[in-house]
């Protein structure tokens, strides 16, 4: 079993191609990551200050983590607003959007990236205080902060949110958390017709399983077998 710390991970993820150096293609514009302090989301970060975007990256409460990315951030030298704070609050998804706004004057791309799973073995094993746990983070963390962020987007701009394979295939470990993810690829298409964009400006980027510090600190064993058995990755390797 690994923690729930990608900075106590062993081995740590993957979480660029250090080789790869950019090409600008995001230079002048500001992202909002979510969960951008590890895992997906980290590996997003720095991809995009790779391509000369400035990174707001929101995280719960891994400071340790959110310091790591932002550190790399900056020495690939772009600009990074690290903010801590629970998006299951609404006012949380607020601030996030005010404090982009005041640091860097503009947002241009949103990646829904953060999540929690829960695995159980029965539908019998989810309490209500779990289902409210996952539905509150997966769900209203994304609407929240896709609300407060709108209206600074324009035409051109982005909004990415990371799914899963478990929204169109299920999981029987994961009913909750499948349930969630299902209604993300179900939510955004309206979106875009609300912001009046092109149909391609609002994307649902589908994960396979993944080894990161949402799933590794609970993951082990046969458990993890069989969630990962059918994984669309890659041939023995969860992605970070």
């Amino acid at each position: 079993m690994q923690p729930g710390l990608e900075y106590e991970m062993v081995p740590p993820p993957i979480a660029e191609n250090r080789e790869y150096c950019g090409s600008g293609k995001l230079e002048g514009k500001v992202a909002i990551i979510t969960g951008g302090d590890s895992g997906i989301g980290r590996a997003a970060a720095i991809a995009f200050a790779k391509e000369g975007a400035d990174v707001v990256i929101v995280y719960l409460n891994e400071h340790r983590d959110a310091k790591a990315t932002k550190e790399r951030i900056a020495e690939l030298g772009q600009r990074c607003l690290a903010i801590a704070g629970d998006l299951r609050d609404e006012a949380v998804a607020g601030q996030v959007a005010a404090k982009t706004m005041d640091r860097f004057g503009r947002i241009d791309i949103l990646v829904n990236n953060h999540g929690v799973q829960f695995p159980q073995c029965s539908i019998l094993d989810i309490t209500a205080e779990q289902l409210d746990n996952t539905f509150r983070t997966n769900i209203y963390g994304f609407f929240y902060l896709t609300k407060a962020v709108l209206p600074h987007l324009s035409p051109g701009s982005a909004i990415i949110n990371t799914t899963s394979v478990t929204a169109y295939e299920g999981n029987q470990y994961l009913i909750d958390y499948s349930a969630t993810k299902g209604a993300i690829s179900q939510l955004y298409p309206f979106v875009v017709n609300l912001a009046g964009w092109a149909a391609d400006s609002c994307q649902c980027r589908r994960a396979g399983a993944g080894l990161d510090p949402a799933a590794a600190g609970q993951l082990a064993g046969r458990l993890y077998y069989h969630l990962w058995h059918r994984n669309t990755n890659a041939p023995g390797r969860a992605a970070v």
